[in-house]
């Protein structure tokens, strides 16, 4: 779960927002902005979705106290399930990492009938879904994630707005991507990347920060990640890869990145520069580590434009991992121009 998605109209707030008699909105409930407040501590996105006159979301927007808590809100009179599928693209994330909190069980049926991989909650059960959230350790990055998110919507926002080529709004960006190796204080967030991305996920290979120390301690295997910045703002770490080195090859069971920061070229930069270091490091094959999921096709594409091909027969369980490989001679994929690479 990435994102809450809030009704409006008795869950937000108690009451109908278009029936108030002074044209206001109604008063948020304050048990509701404390967990909103509590998600977004644990790295969990808010958004609105609300079958009501869309005029309400402006006022909603032009309202502090609310306009900072939320991203993407939609609201009109559509299906619920369809401002989902609005948040979710406004997002980049899949659908299904939505979650709908809403009073009414026509609309949580509506969203478990059209969208049945969305999990939904009346407002009583909010307090469970909280429980289970606090459970776990959270990282930076998590807590910073609201705020990137708003960050995206501003480079959204300028985009539309500007003038020029795709490819000269990216160079007008001026994002520089670093890369290194990973400090023990990064493997939370290497771990959070592993079991929280999908659509840029090679294999999906599930991680903990204890499980990635003692692999590192046994000497087989290197962590490597990227970090990115832009001139709206920070990413921070955004991508994350496993390396296992053997005598004249690198192997990378899990190659993961933010949804983020697709449509950018950095996962075309990050897989060149694995590419590089290892030639740079002796390496004559590069290898990758790939299990089909309906979710990962932008990530396999890639792979398939660098030159990575199936080593060996593939078996007949399609969502069985592939190992991918190609020599490391010959042309490697480009590095976008408007991408600057640093070390960390």
């Amino acid at each position: 779960m990435k994102c809450v998605v809030w009704d409006l109209d008795n869950t937000l707030w108690d009451g109908i927002a278009v029936e108030s008699p002074t044209g206001a909105l109604p008063t948020p409930r304050p048990w509701v902005l404390e967990a909103i407040g509590t998600l977004a501590e644990r790295g969990v996105l808010s958004s609105v979705a609300s079958r009501t006159d869309p005029a309400v979301l402006e006022q909603l927007r032009a309202d502090p106290t609310l306009a900072e808590r939320f991203v993407a809100p939609q609201a009109g009179w559509q299906d619920k399930s369809e401002s989902l599928r609005r948040i979710a693209d406004d997002l980049g994330i899949a659908v299904e990492a939505l979650l709908l909190v809403d009073d009414s069980p026509y609309e949580r049926a509506e969203v478990a009938a059209m969208l049945p991989g969305v999990p939904t909650l009346a407002p009583e059960q909010v307090p469970e879904l909280l429980a289970a959230l606090t459970a776990g350790p959270v990282t930076e990055d998590a807590r910073r994630r609201v705020s990137r998110y708003r960050a995206e919507a501003v480079r959204k926002e300028e985009r539309r707005r500007f003038a020029g080529s795709r490819e000269e709004f990216l160079h007008s960006c001026r994002m520089r991507l670093s890369l290194g190796t990973a400090r023990d204080e990064d493997l939370p967030r290497v771990a959070e990347l592993a079991t929280r991305t999908h659509r840029l996920n090679s294999s999906g290979l599930d991680l903990d920060p204890g499980t990635l120390r003692a692999s590192l301690a046994d000497g087989g295997t290197t962590v490597l990640v990227a970090e990115l910045e832009d001139r709206f703002g920070d990413y921070g770490m955004i991508g994350t890869a496993l390396v296992e080195r053997t005598p004249g090859a690198w192997t990378v069971p899990l190659l993961a990145l933010s949804c983020r920061i697709a449509g950018r070229g950095v996962s075309v930069a990050f897989l060149r520069w694995l590419m590089d270091r290892a030639r740079d490091e002796g390496a004559a094959e590069f290898r990758v580590v790939s299990r089909p999921t309906s979710a990962n096709v932008e990530l396999r594409l890639l792979f398939r434009q660098a030159g990575l091909r199936v080593i060996g027969e593939p078996g007949p369980d399609r969502s069985a991992p592939l190992t991918l490989g190609r020599p490391l001679d010959g042309t490697l994929p480009e590095f976008p121009s408007w991408l600057a690479l640093s070390g960390r």
